[in-house]
């Protein structure tokens, strides 16, 4: 048994004999040499703990000790190339002869791939080919001098390597970004993050540890150099940060040393090309079906809203699903800190913030942009981001007659949303008192959707509610909450299990237009 019958006593008698059945599960997964899904199971039990606010550290040293049996497996995978590829290296001690074997095989095929490498670069310099621009066709001929040499040098190549993952890897370090290189390509990862010399990956909410890595520091600088040189950026001791966007939408965040302590960092965020459709979102079961159709009555009848929630929880995709809603005969102007909408309409002006240059000037920021959109006859203003004092300029516009507008904020539940609207609202030259500010967000705001992200990595609507003005001695701002999610459990595989609840309170731009109101079609979204 993984571990002693007295620890799991220890377990139950400080988190509570409800985790039991979990607890066990995740122990038989150890049991069945099946430490991904043991892991997966631990880490969703803590957040269930946390979230009850007990104490994890029992379960935390725990984890430690699965973690180590994660990597233990990936680097037996990492040993059989065959299987895993060829990337990276090895630097634990007290390897058995199979480590040292699959070590020793790790090492001859770098050391190949770097000789087959440099014979490449060096027939591409004799017949001219730009290896650092290159385009399309110039990428056929490059496959064609790999393939040629390859070849020419089939009798080196070991019979357990693959020919055709050995030329894919030596493109991807010549033309490409390497290790990461199989993610940006893989639309089923949604992040990739490389620590030092280490890869991660989000997939279906989780992160998971690469079995490559990169080689050294400086590899890893030379990927740096190869993502800014075509955004014009620079990133060294001077200025040990970046923030862009790359050439494909998807959003890059670098920090170096002496910023980074432990060696380069790289955040990439991928922007799937195509926008999620309802019927996708309510088959994922982020939402249902009367929540789409309630979403889409509130762009129709220009209603203010506000997406809420933490990192990753969703609100960008549902941002994109609510944009769609705008008729198209109308003018839409979106306002983003890097550029992630992708409205289907026509007639969309997009306006995107600039940050300053190398010499520190040239800023544009998005309270100037969303000031100018003022001034470009709008009929519905999109704002990707509320994080500053812009917070102030879109609470007036909303209690000026730009109705319909749309945007998204970071908050940790509806409630705390109007702290937070508050705080960016200061942030502003302007003082306003707090009074002020929340009857500002009582009669601007109209609807606030908050998303979550759950542990089992899946994203829902948790929670969508009208936002109303407190009466003559009551609160500033009232939340009348429509619709929930509600959780009923955890599944075999450790999916949260729930349902979608209609709370009986039907909104006020609804009970106030006479065609809405009697209409069954209507009535009956909110019916519980």
């Amino acid at each position: 048994m993984p571990i002693r019958e007295s620890t799991l006593n220890d377990m139950l008698e400080k988190l509570g004999p409800q985790y039991r059945a979990r607890i066990q599960r995740a122990i038989r997964f150890e049991e069945e040499k099946n430490p991904e899904r043991a892991l997966q199971e631990w880490e969703g039990l803590v957040a269930a703990v946390q979230s009850e606010g007990k104490d994890t550290s029992l379960l935390q040293g725990h984890i430690q000790r699965v973690h180590k049996l994660c990597w233990q497996r990936l680097d037996g995978a990492r040993r059989e190339p065959e299987a895993s590829g060829f990337r990276g290296t090895e630097t634990k001690p007290d390897r058995g002869p199979e480590e040292e074997k699959g070590k020793s095989q790790i090492e001859v095929v770098q050391k190949l791939k770097k000789t087959i490498q440099t014979e490449m670069q060096n027939r591409c310099l004799t017949e001219g080919i730009n290896l650092a621009s290159p385009t399309e066709k110039t990428e056929l001929t490059i496959r064609g001098i790999l393939d040629r040499i390859i070849k020419e040098r089939v009798r080196d190549i070991p019979e357990w390597v693959r020919r055709r993952d050995l030329m894919d890897e030596i493109i991807d370090d010549v033309l490409g970004l390497g290790v990461i290189e199989q993610y940006l390509k893989d639309p089923s990862i949604t992040e990739i993050l490389v620590n030092g010399t280490d890869v991660y990956y989000e997939k279906d909410g989780r992160i998971l540890p690469s079995r490559n890595k990169y080689a050294s520091f400086d590899e890893v600088r030379r990927i740096i150099d190869r993502i800014i040189h075509p955004i014009n950026r620079r990133v060294d001791e001077a200025s040990p940060m970046v923030d862009a966007r790359l050439p494909d939408g998807c959003r890059v965040n670098i920090v170096v040393p002496p910023v980074a302590l432990d060696g380069p960092v790289i955040s990439i965020r991928k922007f799937s090309p195509f926008v999620l459709s309802a019927e996708a979102l309510v088959e994922n079961q982020s939402l249902s079906g009367k929540i789409f159709e309630f979403l889409r009555l509130c762009v129709l009848y220009r209603q203010n809203v506000l997406i809420a929630g933490k990192t990753s929880s969703g609100k960008t995709t549902l941002l994109n699903l609510m944009g769609n809603f705008i008729p198209k005969n109308e003018r839409i102007i979106t306002i983003e800190d890097m550029a992630e909408l992708q409205l289907r309409q026509r007639h969309v002006v997009r306006l995107e913030a600039r940050p300053p240059n190398i010499q520190g000037k040239g800023e544009i920021e998005i309270r100037t942009l969303f000031r100018n959109a003022l001034h470009m006859r709008p009929d519905r203003i999109i704002v990707g981001e509320c994080r500053g004092a812009e917070t102030m300029d879109m609470l007036q516009a909303m209690n000026t007659g730009h109705d319909g507008s749309i945007s998204t904020a970071h908050a940790n539940s509806p409630r705390d949303l109007f702290a937070r609207l508050e705080a960016m609202v200061c942030m502003s030259e302007v003082a306003v008192n707090t009074l002020t500010v929340r009857r500002q967000i009582a009669s601007g705001i109209d609807m606030i959707i908050y998303c979550t992200r759950l542990p089992d990595g899946s994203r829902k609507v948790a929670s969508v509610s009208e936002v109303l003005q407190g009466r003559d001695g009551e609160e500033d701002v009232v939340l009348k909450e429509i619709y929930r999610f509600e959780k009923r459990g955890v599944g075999e595989e450790g999916k949260i299990q729930g349902v979608f609840v209609a709370t009986g309170y039907v909104p006020s731009f609804v009970t106030e237009n006479l065609e809405l109101s009697e209409d069954p079609t209507v009535r009956s979204l909110f019916q519980p």
